[in-house]
């Protein structure tokens, strides 16, 4: 006679598939998905104010970071304000926030405007920015016009980015960080991953694209 397995029972089962959703939870969480939320109007129009969004991670598994892309990353250090956090307030809240499901703040979303060893500088006789000496139409700024209203030239040491939000007259970004101790530059340790989808709100739901302002500078 052949033996039947030994069934766990119904309450151990359930334990055991709810431990392993969360275990799975958490290394999507970790190696390929994560939810945010956008805290305020710096990279308007392109994200609004409460947008939620996910980032993923895989793009950053081989490559690096590249120009145009939008990314979220960690405080440098001094660039964040206290209600720059939406904190979990229930314990649903809190478990979703552990496998990366409740959108969190505490994190900055800018777009990557110059990688290691570019020269970008501010503006043209256009009041475009330029990249290696490149002008770069940008059409997802808010309002062009204001682009120009802080000059600057740096260069973007390795392993930095130079980041700067959509909304320029309302994002303090690399340009506000000219004389900090880190020059304005964050280190690319320092990105959680790459804006990738909007999922909220609905009539606004959508893939992220880049609109390839940043190919010039693959040409000749």
């Amino acid at each position: 006679m052949s033996q039947r397995r030994r069934q766990l029972p119904i309450w151990q089962e359930s334990l055991l598939l709810i431990a392993t959703a969360v275990v799975m939870a958490i290394i999507v969480k970790t190696f390929f998905l994560q939810a945010f939320y956008i805290p305020s109007e710096s990279m308007e129009p392109t994200m609004l104010v409460d947008d939620k969004i996910l980032v993923q991670k895989v793009s950053y598994w081989t490559g690096g970071v590249s120009r145009g892309d939008i990314v979220v990353f960690d405080d440098p250090g001094g660039w964040l304000s206290p209600d720059d956090s939406q904190k979990a307030t229930n314990f649903l809240q809190r478990g979703l926030e552990v496998i990366g499901l409740f959108p969190t703040g505490g994190h900055l979303i800018k777009r990557v405007i110059g990688v290691g060893g570019d020269t970008v500088a501010c503006c043209d006789e256009q009041g475009r920015l330029t990249v290696n000496g490149k002008p770069i139409d940008e059409p997802y700024v808010l309002d062009p016009s204001v682009t120009a209203d802080r000059t600057f030239e740096v260069e973007v040491p390795d392993g930095y980015l130079w980041v700067m939000g959509d909304n320029r007259g309302n994002s303090a970004d690399s340009r506000s960080h000219l004389g900090d101790p880190g020059g304005g530059f964050i280190s690319e340790d320092t990105v959680v991953g790459k804006a990738w989808v909007r999922v909220w709100p609905w009539n606004r739901a959508g893939f992220i694209r880049d609109p390839g302002s940043f190919d010039v500078l693959d040409g000749p």
